[in-house]
C-alpha cells in the first residue's frame, strides 16, 4: 500500500473536481483513523505535501511511538471552509461526501480528529463542533477581530454568515473537545488566536516565536500531528 496517493474526484457539494491526498504512515495496517487535513487559502490538499507530512507521520508512528493513522487532505477553495453559496458547499463535503470516501478507500469512515493551517484552522474549528466532537489541531487560525476585518476576506456572505460560522462567537461549542492550537508571536491573526485560547481554553495553546508562514508551519506540525495522535480513540 502506497504511503501516499493522489486522485481527482468529483465533488457534488462543491459541483467540481477536487484533489484528495491520503498520506499514510510506512508500512501502515488498512482500516486506518483519520485525521483531516484542511489547507490554507490559495493552496490545495497538496500543501501537507509540500509541507513535509508523509515523512513526520511515518516518524511518529515508526520511530515515536504515536498509534498509526492517515492524514487525509481535499481542496476546499478559498472560501473557509463554509458555504457562501449553495453551489459551492466545503462544509458539506466534509460531513456528506467524506466519510464515503474514507470507506471506499479501506480508512475509517469517521474521522477522529481534525487538523487545520490558516484558513484551514477556521474550518478545523468549525468541523468540530459537528457531533462526533473530533479533536482538533489549528495551526495559525485566520480568525477575525471584527466584522470589517473579516469582509475584506470576500469569503462570508454578509456579517450574519461570518458570525454564525466564526469560532470566536461561540467558544461553549468546544467544551469537552481536546483541542491544540499553534500560533506565531508574528503572526497577524495572532491577537485572535491569544482570544481563541482565553476563551476556549485548548489542552494546547502555544504562542511561540514564528510568523504566519510554511517556516513555521513546518516547524510545529510534528507537535500538532502527535497532539492528535494520542487522541485516537
Amino acid at each position: 500500500m502506497k504511503p501516499v496517493v493522489t486522485e481527482r474526484i468529483r465533488s457534488m457539494s462543491r459541483r467540481t473536481e477536487v484533489e484528495l491526498v491520503v498520506i499514510r504512515p510506512e508500512e501502515a495496517e488498512p482500516n486506518l483513523p483519520v485525521c483531516l487535513a484542511l489547507h490554507g487559502r490559495g493552496a490545495s490538499a497538496r500543501q501537507f505535501l509540500d509541507l513535509g507530512v508523509p515523512e513526520t507521520l511515518s516518524s511518529l508512528v515508526n520511530y515515536q511511538g504515536t498509534p498509526p493513522f492517515a492524514v487525509v487532505a481535499v481542496d476546499g477553495g478559498d472560501s473557509y471552509w463554509v458555504a457562501r453559496n449553495e453551489e459551492d458547499d466545503p462544509q458539506l463535503m466534509l460531513s456528506d461526501e467524506i466519510p464515503k470516501w474514507l470507506g471506499e478507500r479501506g480508512l475509517a469512515s469517521n474521522p477522529f480528529a481534525v487538523l487545520g493551517i490558516s484558513m484551514g484552522g477556521y474550518g478545523a474549528l468549525n468541523y468540530a463542533k459537528n457531533p462526533s466532537d473530533p479533536a482538533v489541531a489549528a495551526i495559525s487560525p485566520a480568525l477575525f477581530l471584527s466584522w470589517p476585518e473579516a469582509s475584506a476576506r470576500d469569503a462570508f456572505a454578509d456579517e450574519r454568515h461570518w458570525r454564525d460560522t466564526d469560532p470566536l462567537q461561540h467558544p461553549q461549542s468546544f467544551a469537552g473537545v481536546p483541542m491544540g492550537v499553534w500560533c506565531g508571536e508574528a503572526d497577524p491573526f495572532v491577537d485572535a488566536t491569544r482570544q481563541l485560547i482565553t476563551r476556549a481554553k485548548p489542552s494546547v495553546g502555544d504562542i511561540e516565536p514564528g510568523d504566519h508562514d510554511p517556516v513555521f508551519w513546518r516547524k510545529v506540525l510534528p507537535a500538532a500531528l502527535k497532539f492528535v495522535g494520542t487522541r485516537i480513540g
